[in-house]
């Protein structure tokens, strides 16, 4: 990856900080391509790695979110690999639940 990430400190309850990863639409479309075609992967578990390969304590998931639903509609990266069809958040996708249940049975 050539892409500098951007980290940013913010604070984590009374006395404490964390650095939280604020990812590229690279960042998060690689990951999404590297997770195994027709299988759902844990969306929390790609971002602790990909905040974990760029030494940051957390990654962004707001930012993470925006993507996903970028790439829900432009179709430019497997969002349907990390959103859970099941969840509330998949009715934001292009396509919503359903749509995602089709991609992940397409690729298998």
């Amino acid at each position: 990856m050539d892409e500098q990430p951007v980290i940013k400190m913010r604070r984590k309850g009374r006395h404490l900080t964390q650095s939280m990863l604020i990812p590229s639409e690279g960042m998060i479309a690689a990951a999404l391509r590297a997770a195994r075609p027709g299988q759902l992967s844990d969306l929390g578990a790609l971002r602790r790695a990909l905040a974990q390969a760029h030494g940051a304590d957390a990654c962004c998931p707001v930012t993470v979110q925006r993507h996903l639903v970028r790439f829900s509609q432009d179709g430019s990266a497997p969002f349907w690999r990390v959103v859970d069809p099941d969840r509330p958040f998949a009715r934001r996708m292009a396509g919503g639940p359903e749509g995602i249940r089709d991609r992940l049975a397409d690729e298998r």
